[in-house]
C-alpha cells in the first residue's frame, strides 16, 4: 500500500464535475478521483477552519465512532473497476467495511486516519505531474486555499 495525501478539492472545467486530488506522500505520482458535489463539499468543509453549526454525516460517523470507543485506522483504496474506485475502512477492533472512496477519504481528514492506496491503483491511474507543470499544482493548492464549502453549492 502507497500512503497518500489530500491535496485538495477542485472542480473541472466545462464539466463542473468535483476531483479530489491525491499525492504519494513518498513520491511524485497523484491520483485524481471523481467524485460527486455532496462528496466535495464534505472533504471541503473537513479541511475548512470554521466547522458547521451543527455535524454533517461524517461529523456524526466520527462522532459515534468516538462513543463506541472505536477509531478508523485507515482508508485503503484497494481498486479501480470500471472506472470505479473502492475503498475500505479500517478500524481499531479489526473490522473493515467497503466504502466509497469520497466518503472514506472525509471521514479521514475528521479522524486523523491514514490514507493509502494499493499500489495496483497507482500504477493504473496514477499520474506523475513533469517538473514544468509543478506550478500548476501550486496554483492548485492556491486555489484550494481560496474556495469556501459554498463554492461547491449549498453548506450545510
Amino acid at each position: 500500500m502507497v500512503q497518500m495525501e489530500v491535496v485538495g478539492v477542485r472542480v473541472e472545467m466545462p464539466t463542473n464535475q468535483p476531483i479530489v486530488l491525491l499525492k504519494e506522500a513518498s513520491g511524485e505520482r497523484f491520483l485524481p478521483i471523481w467524485i460527486g458535489m455532496t462528496e466535495a463539499q464534505a472533504i471541503a468543509l473537513a479541511t475548512a477552519e470554521e466547522p458547521p453549526q451543527r455535524p454533517l454525516t461524517h461529523d456524526l460517523f466520527r462522532d459515534v465512532l468516538s462513543a463506541l470507543g472505536v477509531s478508523l485506522r485507515a482508508v485503503n483504496i484497494v481498486a479501480l473497476r470500471d472506472g470505479i474506485y473502492f475503498a475500505d475502512l479500517v478500524f481499531s477492533n479489526g473490522v473493515e467495511v467497503s466504502a466509497r472512496p469520497s466518503d472514506s477519504i472525509a471521514l479521514a481528514l475528521r479522524t486523523g486516519a491514514r490514507i493509502y492506496a494499493s499500489e495496483e491503483v497507482v500504477q493504473e491511474a496514477g499520474v506523475i505531474i513533469p517538473d514544468d507543470q509543478e506550478d500548476e499544482v501550486e496554483k492548485f493548492r492556491e486555489f484550494l486555499d481560496q474556495i469556501t464549502p459554498e463554492d461547491f453549492g449549498r453548506a450545510g
